[in-house]
């Protein structure tokens, strides 16, 4: 694993320490890439989410989606926890902690905010980490990039509606193009520029390694532009946010809790699954860990766009990229303890044969 990816939370946890001091030492420099924006949209931020997420669009292959029956369990088991399951409990838990249990930590009429971004992070699934987690468990590569290709091939029609049921239903309101326009901005155009790169840049391959290679290696020299569009967003976010934080440090806190019993949450109801589905453990463990982390970019940019620069919506998505990498890091280290609780590959094939 890279020294960047490893250690995020690290970089990410100064990023938000320089966006605070810029805040407070800068404000007018703060104040004008704030007013840079058109619409709903800030251009620095588009710029920069661009970065951090077209890398990842690039690995997403969707050839791959022609290979989801073969491993049916684990593709199940993901989509039910990924779209079923998660997005309703993320808001179940806002609404909780900040209607109820954080209400007084917290100021008033600011609830919604909180809830809208949790919100927005339990219905982005992850794409581009996921590959991180399934190497780190020696997961079946297969299987992980079909998993990660049909997840974005539903997000572009469904993160939307289900983010606008969930915000109708905590009673926020929701502003439709706003939120297509994310979707549009955030998923459909990186998408497609990861696609039409990939099919450039691989027209010459005669084999699925060279392809693979190819990505691969484009991938690498990319992903660094990825990290630091997501470090100088977070400093930028934090600059903005300085007078919120600085006068109430408590809010991380509160703010993790929740993401916190949802992460580990979730990763329980998708790992005892696949254990109770005898799912071999190089589809399990990944299954688990692509239905536990999220899309914490899309939410990011998404956030901008329908609450603003300065709103807590947009901090606690960035919040959720601070606990989710030791969060996911430690999630890796249960899976590979746990092995021996799977079956072998032999016997999940023999049992998938049986059933059908």
């Amino acid at each position: 694993m890279p020294i960047f990816e490893r250690y995020l939370s690290v970089w990410v946890a100064l990023a938000i320490v320089v966006g605070l001091v810029l805040g407070q030492v800068a404000p007018a420099l703060v104040g004008t890439l704030a007013s840079l924006e058109y619409g709903s949209v800030n251009f620095v931020i588009a710029v920069l989410i661009w970065l951090m997420v077209y890398p990842m669009m690039v690995s997403v292959d969707f050839s791959s989606l022609a290979r989801v029956h073969e491993r049916p369990k684990g593709i199940i088991i993901t989509l039910a926890v990924n779209w079923l399951i998660k997005p309703f409990t993320m808001a179940a838990l806002g609404v909780l902690f900040f209607d109820w249990i954080f209400a007084p930590l917290i100021e008033p009429g600011t609830s919604g905010q909180y809830i809208a971004g949790m919100i927005l992070l339990g219905a982005a699934p992850c794409t581009a980490m996921v590959f991180v987690w399934s190497q780190l468990t020696k997961g079946d590569p297969n299987y992980t990039l079909a998993q990660v290709s049909l997840n974005d091939a539903i997000m572009i029609f469904a993160y939307a509606p289900i983010v606008a049921l969930l915000l109708g239903v905590t009673d926020i309101t929701v502003p439709w193009e706003t939120l297509v326009l994310s979707v549009i901005l955030y998923i459909v155009i990186p998408l497609t520029a990861g696609v039409l790169t990939r099919v450039y840049m691989t027209k010459k391959a005669t084999s699925t390694e060279d392809v693979s290679a190819m990505v691969s290696a484009f991938t690498a020299k990319v992903k660094p532009l990825s990290v630091l569009g997501l470090l100088v967003t977070v400093t930028l976010l934090f600059g903005f946010q300085g007078d919120i934080m600085l006068n109430n440090p408590l809010i991380i806190v509160l703010i993790a809790i929740p993401l916190l019993i949802q992460s580990y949450g979730m990763f329980a109801v998708a790992y005892w699954s696949a254990k109770a589905w005898r799912v071999p453990h190089k589809v399990a463990a990944p299954c688990a860990l692509i239905g536990t982390s999220n899309f914490f970019e899309m939410a990011v940019a998404v956030a901008i766009g329908l609450f603003g620069l300065n709103s807590i919506a947009a901090l606690v998505t960035v919040v959720g990229v601070l606990v989710e990498v030791p969060v996911m890091l430690s999630l890796v280290w249960f899976a590979n303890k746990t092995k021996h609780w799977f079956p072998a590959e032999e016997s999940a094939i023999r049992s998938t044969k049986s059933d059908v």
